[in-house]
């Protein structure tokens, strides 16, 4: 199953809407979940990424991309579904070396491309949103031997709710910017699925954590999981 574009084109649409996209500044540190400052920046993608070659899946307005590419001296390539997204990305920060985005669905961008990364991740990206069977073996495919996989997704726990209990997609909903809701597949799992998950594809667990918002409430909000290639 792939992800649905219509959804996450009407975010885009509402988004551009609300004001021009104008260049800004490199935001201080890369988000991973639901409350800035919180978490791990990104170190979690390696010690040192000067001259490192990243992926981004889903990179969205392109904020965590051009962090790793200003910051840090990455070299970073930024997909995302939506066309729109792209525009509003390459409005933002565009005029900055060492970053490129890309529209087009996560799959078929990893089974088009021959380049090898030294590090692929996703911030509330396109992992969870297409089926693990199909995204992480082709992740796998076009990462250096012994380098990172690392995602957050939405805590499968959020709001009371409970992890999948199998391997099939759950129906959740995106909030627009208008507080509007519409309905989206979304992969709901806990560790222990997505340990099983990141094996079958050829990558090992290597740290899982947990985060909190005040703000929703007493759940957890962000899962972020960490892999390496065998």
């Amino acid at each position: 199953m792939l992800a649905q574009a219509p959804p996450w084109h009407a975010h885009a649409l509402q988004r551009i809407a609300a004001g021009p996209a104008e260049p800004l500044s490199v935001a201080a540190r890369m988000e991973w979940t639901t409350r800035p400052g919180r978490g791990p920046g990104a170190e979690i993608l390696g010690p040192d990424l000067r001259g490192k070659r990243l992926l981004e899946l889903g990179c969205g307005p392109g904020h965590n991309a051009a962090h790793l590419a200003i910051r840090h001296g990455a070299h970073v390539t930024g997909v995302d579904l939506v066309g729109l997204q792209v525009c509003r990305a390459r409005s933002h920060y565009g005029r900055l070396n060492n970053l490129t985005f890309v529209a087009g669905h996560a799959l078929d961008h990893l089974h088009a491309s021959d380049e090898q990364f030294d590090a692929i991740y996703s911030v509330f990206g396109a992992i969870g949103l297409v089926a693990p069977e199909l995204l992480l073996p082709a992740i796998t495919q076009r990462l250096t031997p012994g380098r990172v996989l690392a995602f957050s997704v939405p805590h499968p726990q959020r709001g009371g709710r409970s992890p999948s209990g199998d391997d099939l997609p759950r129906r959740d909903f995106l909030t627009l910017p208008d507080r509007s809701r519409l309905p989206i597949a979304r992969w709901e799992f806990d560790t222990g699925r997505w340990e099983k998950h990141l094996g079958q594809a050829g990558l090992s667990l290597t740290s899982a954590q947990e985060f909190h918002d005040p703000r929703t409430g007493p759940w957890p909000t962000t899962l972020l999981i960490r892999g390496r290639k065998l």
